[in-house]
């Protein structure tokens, strides 16, 4: 079979929508499932020029107008979603790429309903099993076996209780939900985070050191989503570092960018793992880690709400020796 052939071949049978155009707008091919998708003939379309065919839909007529290469949604009929790739030659023909996205789209609306539903669900009676347990301790004497057992139970159920928290803030996150756009003063918000997890930190026999430039730059954004991110950062840190030692909070900025981060003494991260701890699907491979509280999600959390603000977020860390987590978010622009 010649490379004509193939091509020809794999043109035809292709589940993604194929079409060529000249440098005219003229329409010289078009694949069957391109048809398909936008719901016209071959013979209806090939010869003709694009703005006549698709003159009901500017967003993918721009596909067949813009220069070089490009990336669109295009919301073609029947709701039906398309993404479309532009890609043009030195000759100045052009050719569409389409690829149906709808069942993908819907498929994940319905795994973040479910996901959601799900830790809504589990929630209440994870929580009522730590109430048990605490109940089982007040109920004593209990033997040095059953006070272990009590406090794996409590432990465990804790460790539950986060994931599912987690699993609902990532999902409604990730489902796109609009987040909030007002100024926020970040040093105040810092300084909340750090009052509230004041005994948690007592209670591991760590300190918290702030050092935070006054005034820090304004941020524009969703406060309760960045309170999120500070105290997951935080918790972390304190969650992981060795008894007596100092938590370093610091935050700075310029009229560009805010910085902050958090600095612990702990454990650390191994090199081969510094680039995966923020994918939701990673789980460490250090058992010290493993046993510890916490379901693992907060810094996926961190990473979505951090990226939806237009920032950055990134980690550097010695193994036995502790971690630096920073982020960056853009800051309000002040007239001139």
């Amino acid at each position: 079979m010649s490379d004509s052939s193939v091509n020809d071949f794999v043109f035809r049978t292709t589940s993604d929508g194929l079409l060529v155009a000249d440098k005219s707008g003229t329409i010289q091919r078009i694949n069957p499932a391109a048809a398909a998708m936008l719901g016209v003939t071959i013979e209806e379309t090939v010869g003709k020029a694009a703005a006549e065919v698709f003159q009901q839909n500017p967003n993918l007529l721009n596909l067949f107008i813009r220069s070089g290469e490009q990336t669109l949604n295009v919301r073609l009929p029947k709701r039906r979603l398309a993404y479309g790739v532009a890609s043009t030659d030195d000759n100045g023909t052009r050719i569409i790429l389409l690829q149906d996205v709808t069942e993908k789209q819907e498929f994940e609306s319905r795994r973040e309903v479910l996901v959601t539903t799900m830790a809504h669900d589990l929630r209440n009676p994870i929580s009522a099993i730590g109430g048990f347990a605490e109940l089982i301790e007040k109920f004593g004497p209990l033997n040095e076996q059953q006070q272990k057992f009590t406090v794996r139970i409590k432990q465990t159920a804790a460790k539950l209780y986060d994931v599912a928290g987690s699993l609902v803030d990532l999902a409604w996150i990730e489902a796109g939900m609009p987040l909030a756009h007002r100024p926020i003063d970040m040093k105040t918000l810092i300084e909340k985070i750090v009052n509230d997890l004041s005994d948690m930190a007592q209670e591991k026999q760590v300190s918290i050191a702030t050092s935070l430039q006054n005034p820090l730059p304004t941020v524009m954004g969703d406060q309760s989503r960045l309170e999120l991110t500070v105290r997951n950062l935080l918790h972390n840190a304190i969650l992981y570092s060795q008894p007596e030692t100092t938590i370093a909070v610091h935050s700075w900025g310029d009229s560009n960018e805010l910085y902050f981060s958090v600095a612990d003494r702990g454990i650390g991260i191994a090199d081969e793992e510094i680039e995966l701890i923020f994918d939701r699907l990673y789980r460490s491979k250090d058992e010290r880690i493993r046993e510890l509280p916490g379901g693992g999600l907060g810094l996926t959390v961190a990473k979505t709400i951090v990226k939806r603000h237009g920032g950055d977020i990134w980690a550097s860390s010695n193994l036995n020796v502790g971690s630096t987590f920073t982020f960056v978010l853009p800051v309000v622009k002040k007239d001139n």
